[in-house]
């Protein structure tokens, strides 16, 4: 197998588990406070990792792509936030689908913006995914 593949199935599990967990913690935890506390654990841990590895911080901060780097900061964050909160208001039967669109919108932003390979069966699953993630919302 692939290792991206591995990868990719252990990523699934990992984060399968991020929105039931944050649904128990926020009943009592602010969303804000959420996103704060898994993040710090998230930049410790890479943090850790970066060092481990021996990767160095420094070059890449003036690197040419870091600014879709910064852009891709701003819009995680966006994204958290407005996540962890719709989590702590609404079941998440319904939240998590609404947020796995974004396979859809970038399976759709790697078609048009990358010139991926556009299939029949492609279109078929994106079709799909939305249906399916419309009828899990109802």
């Amino acid at each position: 197998m692939r290792r991206y593949l591995g990868l990719s199935v252990v990523a699934c599990l990992a984060y399968s588990l991020v929105a039931p967990l944050l649904s128990v913690a926020m009943t009592e935890l602010p969303s804000t406070l959420a996103v704060f506390l898994s993040n710090a654990v998230m930049f410790v841990t890479v943090g850790l990792v970066i060092v481990y590895r021996g990767h160095p911080v420094r070059p890449y901060l003036r690197h040419p792509r870091t600014p879709y780097i910064v852009a891709m900061g701003v819009l995680l964050t966006v994204g958290l936030l407005t996540y962890y909160r719709a989590l702590a208001l609404g079941p998440v039967s319904i939240v998590v689908p609404i947020y796995g669109l974004f396979i859809v919108i970038s399976s759709l932003v790697g078609i048009v913006a990358f010139d991926e390979t556009v299939t029949g069966r492609k279109i078929a699953a994106i079709a799909l995914s939305v249906l399916a993630i419309a009828l899990m919302s109802v």
